[in-house]
Order: C-alpha cells, then structure tokens, then sequence
C-alpha cells in the first residue's frame, strides 16, 4: 500500500508541478512581453539617436564641404586676379622702359633728311611701333588743348598770353601712356594761366 501510495504522491507531483509550472509561466510571459516592448522602444530610442548623431555629423560635414568650397573658390579668384595684376605690371614695365626708345624715333622722325628711302625706311618702322603699342592696347593721352588733370598730367610750367583757356594744357613736352585703364607715364606739360 505503501508502494501505492508512493505512486500517487508521484502521479500528483507532476500535476501539481505542472499547475505550479503553468503558473510560473503566466508571469514569466507577461515579463517577456514586458522585456520585448522595453527591448523595443530601447531599441527605437538608439535608433534615433543614432540617426540624430548621423544627421549632425552630415550637417557638418556639409557645412565644412560648403566652408572649402567658398575658400577654394575665393583663392581661385585671388590668384586669376593677381595672375591678370602681374601680367598688367609686367607689360606696364616693359612698355615703360620702351616709351623713350619711342620717343627718340618720333623726334628723329621730325628731323630733316635728304635720302627719301631712309626716311621712308625710317616711317614703316615707327608705324610699326606704334602698331604694336595699339596692340598691347596702349593709347595716348590727349593732352594739348585738354583741361589740365594732375592725375594725368604733370604740369612743369604755366605760360601766360596763350591762345588757350586758362587751367588747359598749351604745350606738351613729352607724351603720356596710358595701358588699358592703367597711367604708365603722365604727359609732361606747360599750363596756361
């Protein structure tokens, strides 16, 4: 009897573990659903600061992109400048040490001379450094008969009883260049008072 009794005491242990295993179960369940939606919004929380950290760090990367590309720009435009500024400069002080070269030739054009083909010779010449003055875009300054302007002009003397208006030039002593909107050498010049 004993043995029967033992085995209903082991037929009812597993019932009752059964019960107390469902019973277990029920709040295990409830707390894995809890732990599943607290993973998911602990999940959807690092996704978001992860997409938050991305979408920071891609607004300063576009904001550094923009900051190189405006200084890159900039010192593209700086260095076409001065690479016009330097070639300026440098035609201003070739045509300016060839401007008495220029000036010697036009008085020696005004010279008398007896040989027609020389001085013939002599004209294409000086034509053709004038030519090439035009080319380099090189022009005169107007001067007699002109207001005096000191920014192209520079006065040595003032004559009195002229046949010109009073502050213009009435004598130019040597001429003046200018190289596009660049003076290379005022025109040296008498003023009428």
């Amino acid at each position: 009897m004993d043995d029967i009794k033992e085995m209903t005491d082991e037929t009812a242990l597993p019932e009752e573990t059964a019960e107390e295993t469902a019973a277990d179960e029920a709040p295990a369940e409830e707390s894995a659903e809890t732990s599943d939606e607290d993973d998911a919004v602990s999940e959807y929380n690092d996704t978001a600061s992860e997409y938050a950290a991305l979408e920071e760090a891609l607004s300063e990367a576009n904001d550094k992109y923009l900051r190189l590309f405006a200084e890159y720009d900039n010192y593209r435009k700086r260095t076409a400048k001065e690479k016009t500024e330097t070639y300026m400069n440098a035609s201003a002080k070739c045509i300016e040490d060839l401007l008495p070269v220029i000036d010697s030739f036009g008085r020696s054009m005004e010279s008398e001379c007896t040989d027609e083909n020389f001085k013939n010779g002599m004209q294409m010449i000086f034509n053709q450094l004038t030519d090439f003055l035009t080319k380099m875009n090189v022009r005169e300054i107007e001067a007699l008969g002109a207001e005096f302007d000191p920014n192209f002009h520079n006065a040595i003397q003032q004559l009195d009883g002229t046949d010109y208006a009073s502050n213009h030039v009435c004598m130019v002593y040597q001429k003046g260049y200018m190289l596009g909107d660049k003076l290379i050498r005022p025109a040296m010049v008498a003023v009428a008072l």
